[in-house]
Protein backbone atom coordinates (compact mmCIF):
# COMPACT_ATOMS: atom_id res chain seq x y z
CA UNK A 1 0.00 0.00 0.00
CA UNK A 2 1.10 2.97 -1.17
CA UNK A 3 2.01 5.94 1.26
CA UNK A 4 -0.31 8.16 -0.08
CA UNK A 5 -3.11 5.80 -0.05
CA UNK A 6 -2.28 4.71 3.62
CA UNK A 7 -2.54 8.32 4.71
CA UNK A 8 -6.35 8.56 2.81
CA UNK A 9 -7.23 5.38 4.77
CA UNK A 10 -6.26 7.02 8.00
CA UNK A 11 -7.90 10.10 7.27
CA UNK A 12 -11.31 8.23 6.32
CA UNK A 13 -10.75 6.39 9.57
CA UNK A 14 -10.14 9.42 11.76
CA UNK A 15 -13.72 10.97 10.37
CA UNK A 16 -15.58 7.99 10.97
CA UNK A 17 -13.70 8.24 14.76
CA UNK A 18 -15.36 11.89 14.93
CA UNK A 19 -18.22 11.26 13.75
CA UNK A 20 -19.21 8.00 15.78
CA UNK A 21 -18.14 9.92 18.72
CA UNK A 22 -20.08 12.99 17.97
CA UNK A 23 -23.50 10.90 17.32
CA UNK A 24 -22.77 8.42 20.84
CA UNK A 25 -25.38 9.79 22.75
CA UNK A 26 -24.93 12.33 25.78
CA UNK A 27 -24.32 9.90 29.22
CA UNK A 28 -27.29 10.90 31.88
CA UNK A 29 -26.05 12.59 34.86
CA UNK A 30 -25.25 10.84 37.69
CA UNK A 31 -27.64 10.11 40.04
CA UNK A 32 -28.14 12.54 43.06
CA UNK A 33 -28.15 11.49 46.23
CA UNK A 34 -32.32 11.76 46.81
CA UNK A 35 -32.67 9.72 44.27
CA UNK A 36 -29.91 6.57 45.34
CA UNK A 37 -31.78 6.91 48.03
CA UNK A 38 -35.23 6.59 46.73
CA UNK A 39 -33.86 3.50 44.88
CA UNK A 40 -32.55 1.78 47.80
CA UNK A 41 -36.04 2.17 49.36
CA UNK A 42 -37.82 0.82 46.88
CA UNK A 43 -35.25 -2.27 46.89
CA UNK A 44 -35.83 -2.64 50.26
CA UNK A 45 -39.39 -2.66 49.88
CA UNK A 46 -39.99 -5.18 47.96
CA UNK A 47 -39.34 -3.49 44.48
CA UNK A 48 -37.08 -3.60 41.83
CA UNK A 49 -32.97 -4.17 42.58
CA UNK A 50 -31.78 -0.21 43.18
CA UNK A 51 -29.71 -0.75 40.18
CA UNK A 52 -32.33 -0.90 38.29
CA UNK A 53 -34.58 1.70 39.40
CA UNK A 54 -31.63 4.16 38.92
CA UNK A 55 -31.66 3.21 35.09
CA UNK A 56 -35.59 3.70 34.74
CA UNK A 57 -35.03 6.70 36.87
CA UNK A 58 -31.93 7.89 34.10
CA UNK A 59 -34.68 7.92 31.41
CA UNK A 60 -37.10 10.38 33.38
CA UNK A 61 -37.06 14.23 31.97
CA UNK A 62 -37.69 16.90 34.07
CA UNK A 63 -40.60 18.93 32.48
CA UNK A 64 -40.86 22.25 33.10
CA UNK A 65 -44.56 22.57 31.36
CA UNK A 66 -45.65 19.71 34.06
CA UNK A 67 -44.13 22.15 37.43
CA UNK A 68 -46.15 24.87 35.07
CA UNK A 69 -49.57 23.23 35.23
CA UNK A 70 -49.18 21.93 38.92
CA UNK A 71 -48.93 25.40 39.64
CA UNK A 72 -52.11 26.46 38.47
CA UNK A 73 -54.90 23.90 38.19
CA UNK A 74 -58.05 25.11 36.97
CA UNK A 75 -60.03 24.27 40.45
CA UNK A 76 -57.53 26.49 42.43
CA UNK A 77 -58.20 29.34 39.79
CA UNK A 78 -62.12 29.58 38.46
CA UNK A 79 -64.92 30.42 39.80
CA UNK A 80 -68.22 27.76 38.73
CA UNK A 81 -69.35 30.12 36.27
CA UNK A 82 -66.20 29.46 34.62
CA UNK A 83 -65.34 26.03 35.55
CA UNK A 84 -68.75 24.83 34.40
CA UNK A 85 -68.68 25.25 30.64
CA UNK A 86 -65.21 23.68 30.77
CA UNK A 87 -66.55 20.53 31.72
CA UNK A 88 -70.00 20.37 31.06
CA UNK A 89 -70.56 20.64 27.05
CA UNK A 90 -73.76 19.55 24.53
CA UNK A 91 -71.23 17.09 23.38
CA UNK A 92 -70.00 16.18 26.63
CA UNK A 93 -73.60 15.37 27.52
CA UNK A 94 -74.29 13.22 24.25
CA UNK A 95 -70.76 11.52 23.95
CA UNK A 96 -72.01 10.22 27.38
CA UNK A 97 -75.55 9.09 26.49
CA UNK A 98 -74.00 7.40 23.80
CA UNK A 99 -71.58 5.81 25.38
CA UNK A 100 -73.65 4.62 28.23
CA UNK A 101 -75.94 3.52 25.78
CA UNK A 102 -73.85 1.09 24.18
CA UNK A 103 -72.29 -0.10 27.10
CA UNK A 104 -75.29 -0.17 29.09
CA UNK A 105 -75.32 -3.82 30.31
CA UNK A 106 -72.12 -3.33 31.74
CA UNK A 107 -72.33 -0.39 33.42
CA UNK A 108 -75.44 -1.64 35.16
CA UNK A 109 -74.09 -4.53 36.24
CA UNK A 110 -71.08 -2.65 38.00
CA UNK A 111 -73.84 -0.34 39.38
CA UNK A 112 -75.82 -2.93 40.72
CA UNK A 113 -73.03 -4.57 42.10
CA UNK A 114 -71.51 -1.51 43.69
CA UNK A 115 -74.07 0.24 44.39
CA UNK A 116 -73.30 2.94 42.48
CA UNK A 117 -74.91 5.30 40.40
CA UNK A 118 -74.41 4.13 36.51
CA UNK A 119 -74.26 7.86 35.51
CA UNK A 120 -71.83 8.45 38.00
CA UNK A 121 -69.32 6.03 37.26
CA UNK A 122 -69.79 7.38 33.36
CA UNK A 123 -69.72 10.77 34.57
CA UNK A 124 -66.43 10.01 36.00
CA UNK A 125 -65.10 8.68 33.14
CA UNK A 126 -66.70 12.25 30.60
CA UNK A 127 -65.10 14.24 33.16
CA UNK A 128 -61.80 12.69 33.11
CA UNK A 129 -60.95 11.94 29.75
CA UNK A 130 -63.86 12.37 27.44
CA UNK A 131 -64.54 8.70 28.08
CA UNK A 132 -61.17 7.30 27.26
CA UNK A 133 -60.45 9.58 24.25
CA UNK A 134 -57.80 12.29 26.03
CA UNK A 135 -56.22 9.84 28.97
CA UNK A 136 -52.98 11.90 28.98
CA UNK A 137 -49.60 13.39 26.86
CA UNK A 138 -47.17 13.02 29.52
CA UNK A 139 -44.63 9.79 30.54
CA UNK A 140 -46.12 9.14 33.67
CA UNK A 141 -42.34 8.59 34.56
CA UNK A 142 -41.67 11.88 33.38
CA UNK A 143 -44.42 13.48 35.42
CA UNK A 144 -43.75 11.53 38.31
CA UNK A 145 -39.66 12.06 38.77
CA UNK A 146 -40.53 15.58 38.35
CA UNK A 147 -43.14 16.41 40.67
CA UNK A 148 -41.04 13.78 43.62
CA UNK A 149 -37.46 15.58 42.98
CA UNK A 150 -38.58 19.26 41.67
CA UNK A 151 -41.45 20.00 43.47
CA UNK A 152 -40.79 20.92 47.26
CA UNK A 153 -44.52 21.99 47.98
CA UNK A 154 -45.24 18.09 47.51
CA UNK A 155 -42.10 16.16 47.09
CA UNK A 156 -42.82 13.56 49.71
CA UNK A 157 -46.90 12.70 47.81
CA UNK A 158 -45.12 12.20 44.86
CA UNK A 159 -41.86 10.36 45.67
CA UNK A 160 -44.74 8.07 47.26
CA UNK A 161 -45.95 7.60 44.21
CA UNK A 162 -43.35 7.26 42.19
CA UNK A 163 -42.10 4.75 44.85
CA UNK A 164 -45.56 2.81 44.34
CA UNK A 165 -45.58 2.95 40.63
CA UNK A 166 -42.07 0.83 40.91
CA UNK A 167 -44.12 -1.63 43.22
CA UNK A 168 -47.11 -2.62 41.39
CA UNK A 169 -45.68 -5.04 39.13
CA UNK A 170 -46.85 -6.56 35.57
CA UNK A 171 -50.39 -7.57 37.17
CA UNK A 172 -51.27 -3.63 37.60
CA UNK A 173 -49.89 -2.38 34.60
CA UNK A 174 -50.86 -2.60 30.97
CA UNK A 175 -47.19 -1.16 29.51
CA UNK A 176 -43.52 -0.86 30.96
CA UNK A 177 -42.81 2.04 33.37
CA UNK A 178 -41.01 4.41 30.85
CA UNK A 179 -44.34 3.89 28.23
CA UNK A 180 -46.89 4.79 30.48
CA UNK A 181 -48.63 8.01 29.67
CA UNK A 182 -51.18 10.44 31.78
CA UNK A 183 -51.62 13.50 33.50
CA UNK A 184 -48.97 16.04 34.28
CA UNK A 185 -49.36 14.70 37.65
CA UNK A 186 -48.91 10.80 36.90
CA UNK A 187 -53.16 10.05 36.88
CA UNK A 188 -53.38 7.08 34.72
CA UNK A 189 -55.96 5.36 32.77
CA UNK A 190 -59.80 6.13 32.10
CA UNK A 191 -59.98 6.70 35.18
CA UNK A 192 -57.14 8.92 35.87
CA UNK A 193 -56.35 6.82 38.95
CA UNK A 194 -52.76 7.42 40.65
CA UNK A 195 -50.15 4.72 41.27
CA UNK A 196 -51.59 3.95 44.87
CA UNK A 197 -54.73 4.31 43.97
CA UNK A 198 -54.14 1.00 41.80
CA UNK A 199 -52.71 -0.73 44.06
CA UNK A 200 -55.52 0.08 46.57
CA UNK A 201 -58.79 -0.08 44.78
CA UNK A 202 -58.38 -0.86 41.22
CA UNK A 203 -59.98 -4.51 40.28
CA UNK A 204 -59.77 -7.15 37.73
CA UNK A 205 -63.30 -7.39 36.61
CA UNK A 206 -62.76 -9.45 33.79
CA UNK A 207 -60.82 -12.06 35.10
CA UNK A 208 -57.47 -11.75 32.82
CA UNK A 209 -55.59 -11.81 36.03
CA UNK A 210 -54.53 -8.09 35.43
CA UNK A 211 -55.68 -4.77 35.88
CA UNK A 212 -56.55 -2.95 32.46
CA UNK A 213 -57.50 0.53 33.19
CA UNK A 214 -56.80 1.26 29.82
CA UNK A 215 -58.64 -1.21 27.45
CA UNK A 216 -60.83 -2.99 29.81
CA UNK A 217 -63.86 -1.55 30.40
CA UNK A 218 -65.08 -4.01 33.12
CA UNK A 219 -61.82 -3.18 35.08
CA UNK A 220 -62.46 0.39 34.17
CA UNK A 221 -65.72 0.80 35.72
CA UNK A 222 -65.48 -1.48 38.82
CA UNK A 223 -62.24 0.23 39.77
CA UNK A 224 -63.67 4.13 39.72
CA UNK A 225 -67.10 1.98 41.51
CA UNK A 226 -64.90 0.38 44.27
CA UNK A 227 -63.03 3.45 44.77
CA UNK A 228 -66.35 5.31 45.58
CA UNK A 229 -67.57 2.57 47.86
CA UNK A 230 -64.08 2.74 49.69
CA UNK A 231 -64.52 6.42 50.62
CA UNK A 232 -67.90 6.27 51.83
CA UNK A 233 -70.49 6.12 49.01
CA UNK A 234 -74.06 5.28 50.18
CA UNK A 235 -75.93 3.39 48.02
CA UNK A 236 -79.57 5.28 46.86
CA UNK A 237 -77.97 8.29 49.05
CA UNK A 238 -78.56 11.61 47.78
CA UNK A 239 -75.65 13.76 46.27
CA UNK A 240 -76.76 17.48 46.32
CA UNK A 241 -79.72 20.06 45.80
CA UNK A 242 -80.56 23.12 45.51
CA UNK A 243 -81.53 25.26 48.47
CA UNK A 244 -83.42 28.70 48.99
CA UNK A 245 -82.11 30.91 51.40
CA UNK A 246 -84.37 32.77 53.70
CA UNK A 247 -83.91 36.25 53.79
CA UNK A 248 -82.48 35.63 57.53
CA UNK A 249 -80.67 32.93 56.50
CA UNK A 250 -77.98 32.59 59.23
CA UNK A 251 -74.85 33.30 57.65
CA UNK A 252 -72.46 30.00 58.09
CA UNK A 253 -68.22 30.92 57.72
CA UNK A 254 -66.50 27.89 55.22
CA UNK A 255 -68.80 24.99 56.87
CA UNK A 256 -66.18 22.65 54.95
CA UNK A 257 -67.55 19.94 52.66
CA UNK A 258 -67.95 17.27 55.67
CA UNK A 259 -71.91 16.62 56.32
CA UNK A 260 -72.21 17.36 60.03
CA UNK A 261 -75.09 19.37 60.10
CA UNK A 262 -78.81 17.38 60.00
CA UNK A 263 -80.28 18.40 56.79
CA UNK A 264 -83.56 19.68 59.73
CA UNK A 265 -80.77 22.41 60.98
CA UNK A 266 -79.97 23.96 57.64
CA UNK A 267 -83.36 24.15 57.60
CA UNK A 268 -83.84 25.79 60.76
CA UNK A 269 -80.97 28.41 60.08
CA UNK A 270 -82.92 29.50 56.55
CA UNK A 271 -81.67 27.32 54.18
CA UNK A 272 -84.95 24.64 52.63
CA UNK A 273 -83.53 22.28 50.04
CA UNK A 274 -86.05 22.51 46.93
CA UNK A 275 -86.26 18.71 46.69
CA UNK A 276 -87.00 16.40 49.40
CA UNK A 277 -84.73 15.15 51.42
CA UNK A 278 -84.82 13.37 55.02
CA UNK A 279 -84.99 16.10 57.47
CA UNK A 280 -82.09 13.72 59.63
CA UNK A 281 -79.66 13.35 56.55
CA UNK A 282 -76.09 15.21 57.35
CA UNK A 283 -75.67 17.93 55.55
CA UNK A 284 -73.77 20.53 55.02
CA UNK A 285 -73.54 24.18 52.89
CA UNK A 286 -72.18 24.92 49.78
CA UNK A 287 -71.67 27.95 47.78
CA UNK A 288 -71.19 28.79 44.42
CA UNK A 289 -70.56 31.63 41.82
CA UNK A 290 -72.55 31.08 39.46
CA UNK A 291 -72.85 32.94 35.96
CA UNK A 292 -76.22 34.41 37.39
CA UNK A 293 -74.97 35.17 40.83
CA UNK A 294 -74.34 32.94 44.50
CA UNK A 295 -75.67 29.21 43.85
CA UNK A 296 -76.43 27.28 47.34
CA UNK A 297 -76.37 23.95 47.86
CA UNK A 298 -77.03 21.33 50.22
CA UNK A 299 -74.41 18.90 49.85
CA UNK A 300 -73.99 15.09 51.40
CA UNK A 301 -72.13 12.14 52.18
CA UNK A 302 -72.36 10.82 48.66
CA UNK A 303 -71.00 14.67 47.43
CA UNK A 304 -68.14 14.49 50.18
CA UNK A 305 -67.50 10.82 48.59
CA UNK A 306 -66.92 12.49 44.85
CA UNK A 307 -64.52 15.04 46.57
CA UNK A 308 -62.03 12.48 47.68
CA UNK A 309 -61.70 11.66 43.82
CA UNK A 310 -60.91 15.42 43.39
CA UNK A 311 -60.91 17.36 46.66
CA UNK A 312 -62.47 20.40 44.28
CA UNK A 313 -65.86 21.39 45.01
CA UNK A 314 -66.20 22.50 41.49
CA UNK A 315 -65.12 19.39 40.44
CA UNK A 316 -67.61 17.01 42.38
CA UNK A 317 -70.29 19.27 41.48
CA UNK A 318 -69.23 18.94 37.56
CA UNK A 319 -69.61 14.97 38.00
CA UNK A 320 -72.66 15.53 39.52
CA UNK A 321 -74.42 17.81 37.37
CA UNK A 322 -73.18 15.82 34.16
CA UNK A 323 -74.30 12.36 35.66
CA UNK A 324 -77.62 14.15 35.95
CA UNK A 325 -77.71 15.11 32.31
CA UNK A 326 -76.38 11.54 31.34
CA UNK A 327 -78.91 9.55 33.33
CA UNK A 328 -82.24 12.19 31.68
CA UNK A 329 -81.10 11.84 28.19
CA UNK A 330 -80.63 8.08 28.72
CA UNK A 331 -83.96 7.54 29.84
CA UNK A 332 -85.36 9.65 27.05
CA UNK A 333 -87.08 7.74 24.34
Amino acid sequence: MSLILRAACAAVLAVCAATAVARAPTPPPPASQAERDFAAEVERDGGPAADAVLQTLAKAKLQQSILDAIARPAEATKTWAQYRPIFITQKRIDDGIAFYRDNRELIDRIATQYGVPAEIIVAIMGVETGYGKITGKYRVLDALTTLAFHYPPRERFFRGELKQLFLLGDAHLAFPIDELRGSYAGAMGWGQFMPTSIAKWARDEDGDGRIDLWASLPDISASIANYFVEHGWSKDGPVAVRAQPAADAKPLADPGLNPVYPLQQMEAWGYAPIEHVDAATPSTLLTLEGDKGVEYWLVFGNFRAITRYNKSPLYAMAVFQLAQEIAAGAAAP
